[in-house]
């Protein structure tokens, strides 16, 4: 845990994007026609984690590049949701798009149109954005453009000059494989904390043991916490396993954004003072409560 005092505000650096949300009870029938409960969601990784870390109590900022053609809607929802964006409004892109194919198991398949998403770079950085901040949170996404490469590494290089912690979500092993790991590796690395899924940590780590996982990305990183969805979450301190966490009984209709929330409610509970144990069983809790709603952001208030 950083030496800092309790308190101070979470940055998130991500994406947001619309989420079209499409539950379908059967099996994708090709050439012909399947019923489906479908949905617009706000939402992108980036953007979920800081809607749940804001539901969790945290003071959340949010850094993201959106479309001119839905800029308004998701600056209104962020703000509904607790959160104070700082969007940068792209007058040539539309904002990112997911459709996400939801099972009758509530798994999910992703089809991804970047967007605007995809243009956030170093000339969006302004490294006031840290004052008053404790913690910063780096969307995976960042890391699998050129662009966004750059902002991660100016941001947490300011970050860590100020005495700032700071994580990644990986958040994707197709973009990793697409971008290469040496090269995913190289970019996160000097990152104190990071938190895969259980794919995730087995890509990076090289283990296919969840333990073995989670004990070597700690040992590189500092710490490391690894969700194994309803099975919980494994953390991980300089190379050692600190606890298995169990995971909370939820009623299953949507996995969309539950790593999201996971991030969310974890990283509120460090600002909060939680140790790392503490913590990640916060974001078992808000991990389960995502499962159960529609989209990967949390239910507004009323």
């Amino acid at each position: 845990m950083s030496a800092r005092e309790p308190g101070g505000a979470l940055l998130v650096i991500g994406d947001v994007v619309t989420d079209v949300v499409a539950l379908h009870a059967n099996a994708l029938a090709p050439d012909t026609d399947t019923a489906a409960r479908i949905a617009f969601r706000p939402g992108g990784s980036g953007a979920n984690t800081a809607a749940w870390a804001a539901g969790s109590g945290a003071e959340v900022r949010l850094l993201a590049r959106v479309g001119a053609n839905s800029a308004d809607w998701h600056r209104d929802e962020l703000s509904a949701a607790g959160v104070t964006p700082h969007l940068v409004v792209d007058h040539e892109a539309a904002t990112a798009v997911v459709i996400s194919l939801v099972d009758a198991a509530a798994e999910r398949t992703l089809v991804t149109d970047g967007g605007a998403a995809v243009r956030l770079g170093s000339s969006d950085w302004d490294a006031e954005l840290l004052d008053g901040v404790a913690r910063l949170h780096l969307s995976g996404y960042l890391y699998f453009t050129e662009p966004g490469r750059k902002l991660a590494d100016a941001a947490r290089t300011d970050a860590r000059a100020a005495g700032i912690p700071v994580s990644v979500d990986p958040a994707s092993t197709g973009f990793i494989e697409l971008l290469g790991l040496p090269a995913f590796l190289a970019a996160v690395g000097g990152t104190e904390l990071v938190l895969p899924n259980l794919a995730e940590a087995r890509l990076l780590s090289g283990a296919s043991d969840p333990v073995s996982a989670a004990e070597r990305l700690s040992a590189l990183h500092g710490e490391a916490v690894v969700t194994l969805g309803a099975a919980g979450a494994l953390a991980a301190r300089r190379g050692a396993l600190l606890a298995r966490v169990p995971g909370v009984a939820a009623q299953a209709v949507d996995s969309t954004g539950a790593g999201d929330a996971f991030a969310g409610g974890f990283l509120a509970a460090r600002l909060a003072g939680a140790d790392l144990v503490e913590a990640t069983a916060a974001g078992c809790r808000t991990g389960a409560a995502a499962v159960e709603v529609l989209g990967g952001r949390p239910p507004l208030p009323g």
